[in-house]
């Protein structure tokens, strides 16, 4: 069989492999592809040693790069036994990878999300990879401010516990909520906004507590525009792929924002309160992009993005780190504290949010 022949086979055998093994790390199927091809270049052509040298090069050269890729990790091994957790959208991506890792650790551990089916697949899913059976389900639409109150008044009728709030979901797509609000601006921030000033009495009860707000990178990107959420009821207009990545931008800073004015609000109650970029996640954001926009990022998540499990563990170590209490209010990368622009540390501007957060949702 000829040498090309020989590589459109293995290319589709590898293809099925991905496709029937989600999880496998694609890099090593590029790995494998590679020195397929090496091998066959050894008894192909006369350069046979430099070939195999280049080969040798490549895949360390890879190796190298995917653990580059998949960063730090969550160094800490404490057990949760006794404790509550909850993770909004954990029925995929980093939020589930984050709640089968705290159910591991002992803890019991509620799956907020939207949709019931697909809260209840990820409730067996995270059962049986963590081991634990204290997983539930609880449905909340952070779309609903109805929704949010609904489920915070469930909860507290039902759990006597909360010692971790991980607000995970977020949407990358343009919409409106229930209440006529900018489904980004209403999801990613005002929703975790409301439901975490609803559990915050039973936070307290439960200290030493956290709350862990999953941000982005791209809050570098945003400026909040108070004339423009008054009158759009959102931070940014327009359909246009740049328009809704400049509005995804806005709804991170608010996510930093809004933990930098909670801590102070914190302060003394042993209630302590931090914003991430989990990194880049090779996850199911990107679901509500268009065909062709995933098809062009699905090669270049494969190689040059995290798997859900690396980006798990920024999130992890906010979570549960020993002695990271003085750092509430502080933004996190690569389970390590980071410096952030001026702009995400405003003190007028992360009051601000919080006023017109307060009166969107009905606290004031």
């Amino acid at each position: 069989m000829s040498l090309q022949k020989q590589l459109v086979l293995l290319i589709r055998l590898l293809q099925q492999v991905g496709h029937c093994n989600p999880g496998i790390d694609t890099g090593i199927l590029l790995i494998v592809l590679l020195v397929h091809f090496c091998l066959c270049c050894i008894f192909t052509f006369e350069m046979a040693e430099e070939i195999l040298l280049i080969a040798g090069v490549a895949i360390a050269v890879l190796f190298i790069f995917r653990i580059y890729v998949r960063g730090a990790q969550c160094k800490s091994k404490a057990k949760l036994h006794g404790k509550t957790v909850i993770v909004t959208g954990s029925n995929t991506g980093i939020g589930r990878e984050t709640a089968v890792d705290l159910a591991r650790r002992g803890a019991r551990v509620i799956l907020a999300c939207r949709s019931q089916v697909r809260g209840e697949v990820a409730v067996a899913i995270v059962q049986r990879e963590s081991g634990s059976k204290n997983v539930v389900f609880m449905q909340l639409d952070l779309a609903s401010l109805k929704s949010v109150r609904s489920f915070a008044e469930t909860f507290l009728k039902t759990e006597r516990r909360l010692d971790i709030l991980i607000n995970n979901a977020g949407v990358y797509m343009q919409g409106t909520t229930d209440d006529g609000l900018g489904l980004m601006f209403g999801v990613n921030h005002l929703g975790h906004f409301l439901l975490t000033n609803l559990l915050l009495d039973r936070l307290k009860e439960c200290v030493p507590s956290r709350i862990v707000t999953v941000s982005s990178y791209l809050h570098n990107y945003g400026n909040l525009d108070f004339d423009t959420l008054r009158t759009h009821k959102e931070f940014g207009v327009g359909e246009s792929p740049g328009s809704v990545f400049w509005i995804y931008a806005h709804s991170k800073l608010c996510n930093v924002l809004f933990t930098h004015e909670l801590a102070k609000k914190l302060q003394g109650t042993n209630v302590t309160c931090y914003s991430l970029h989990p990194g880049a996640v090779n996850s199911d954001l990107s679901r509500n992009l268009n065909k062709m926009s995933r098809r062009l990022l699905k090669p270049i998540a494969a190689l040059f993005f995290k798997d859900v499990e690396a980006g798990a563990q920024t999130t992890l170590h906010c979570a549960v780190q020993e002695g990271i209490e003085s750092l509430s209010g502080r933004y996190f990368s690569n389970c390590a504290v980071q410096k952030v622009k001026a702009k995400a540390q405003d003190d007028a501007v992360a009051k601000k949010l919080w006023e017109v957060s307060e009166t969107l949702c009905g606290l004031s």
